[in-house]
């Protein structure tokens, strides 16, 4: 009997990120950054947390623009802290703009964020079929490399377990449980 991942079982909003994003790949720049953004706010918080903001975040980030987002200025992020629809941690609100830049140098030196991204696994999805939920790691050495990459460029809230969870939003990671029929790569 197939079943889904239990992680996506508690709220509609869940069950359908889990079956629609989570874990196909993605190679659009402004939705990597999105996710890079939203997971990098979900710290310490529930991923259903920021799925309710999501979007409360676009509308405050301008659609995760990645331009818009670098050029935001110090008002613009206490105006987003202080009104808009979104964890109204400052350091978190920062590192969107932080981000946005450090991800406009890869862009440079890489032509695309997504090139950048998938440059790690030589374009391949990693899938890695857990029998349950328990056994997923919560990061692992692919994400320690690229948090540490990131780091070294200047971004915030790249932690490997925070670039675990992007991996697996982006779709670079499919741990789809191997009972889950979009493990299969069926959406």
């Amino acid at each position: 009997m197939n079943s889904i991942c239990p992680w996506a079982l508690g709220d509609p909003l869940l069950r359908e990120y889990h079956d629609t994003e989570w874990g196909v790949p993605c190679h659009d720049d402004t939705m990597l950054f999105e996710l890079l953004c939203l997971e990098g706010a979900q710290a310490g918080l529930s991923w259903l947390t920021i799925l309710k903001r999501r979007e409360g975040y676009r509308k405050a980030f301008r659609n995760f623009s990645i331009p818009a987002c670098a050029a935001l200025t110090d008002g613009e992020l206490e105006e987003i802290r202080l009104h808009g629809d979104v964890i109204r941690n400052r350091l978190k609100i920062a590192s969107v703009r932080k981000n946005a830049r450090v991800v406009q140098e890869i862009q440079q030196e890489f032509d695309s964020f997504d090139a950048y991204v998938w440059h790690f696994t030589e374009g391949k999805q990693i899938r890695n079929a857990w029998n349950d939920q328990g056994d997923m790691p919560a990061q692992s050495e692919l994400s320690e490399r690229i948090s540490k990459d990131l780091k070294k460029r200047g971004a915030s809230f790249v932690g490997p377990v925070i670039m675990y969870s992007f991996l697996q939003a982006a779709g670079v990671l499919n741990d789809h449980i191997a009972s889950c029929p979009c493990g299969d790569g069926v959406y």
